[in-house]
């Protein structure tokens, strides 16, 4: 049986290189997107592999994974801005911002552990493909939270959508690994 903490860390590990060396390239330029552009940001990354899952063929370069990956960055780039707030001052450290990286990936995998404790790891029966419609609906929940001015009646708010997205992510990046061994 597969070990889900390992796997998980390791789907994170290459998230995280990948972020890194994009905050060497870009340096923190991503403290100045408001949670909408983020949202946004992420909402592209789902629509594009949702539409690479249907026509089965990519006029670009990079594909699915990559853009799994990215939403992983982006989801805690989000978290980053939900409790900071976003900057005009673009001097976040790369130090603090992988500092802040794994914090939220700690919490992300904490309600993993959890929820998979529950669920008794059902995500891994799911289709990839499903993983990434579960995403596009937290997308367009957190879209109408937005819209919302950030309140709910009843339901998570933003950050616990953004940590779902992270966690779907992340399982289908597993998914993905363990279908090309």
């Amino acid at each position: 049986m597969a070990n889900t903490s390992v796997q998980y860390d390791q789907a994170v590990q290459r998230c995280r290189d990948i972020f890194e060396k994009k905050m060497k390239d870009y340096g923190s330029s991503w403290r100045i997107l408001r949670i909408s552009s983020i949202t946004d940001q992420l909402y592209i990354k789902a629509k594009r592999i949702r539409s690479l899952e249907e026509k089965g063929v990519s006029r670009v370069e990079e594909g699915i994974e990559g853009e799994f990956m990215a939403i992983v960055n982006y989801g805690v780039m989000g978290l980053v801005q939900l409790d900071k707030g976003y900057s005009e001052e673009t001097s976040l450290q790369a130090e603090e911002a992988l500092k802040l990286y794994d914090d939220w990936i700690a919490e992300a995998k904490g309600l993993m552990e959890n929820k998979n404790h529950d669920y008794d790891e059902a995500w891994r029966e799911m289709r990839t493909s499903s993983l990434t419609d579960m995403i596009l609906q937290k997308l367009l929940r957190t879209k109408q939270i937005e819209s919302n001015q950030g309140k709910t009646l009843i339901s998570e708010g933003i950050d616990a959508n953004y940590l779902d997205m992270v966690n779907y992510a992340i399982f289908a990046l597993i998914q993905l690994s363990e279908k090309s061994e």
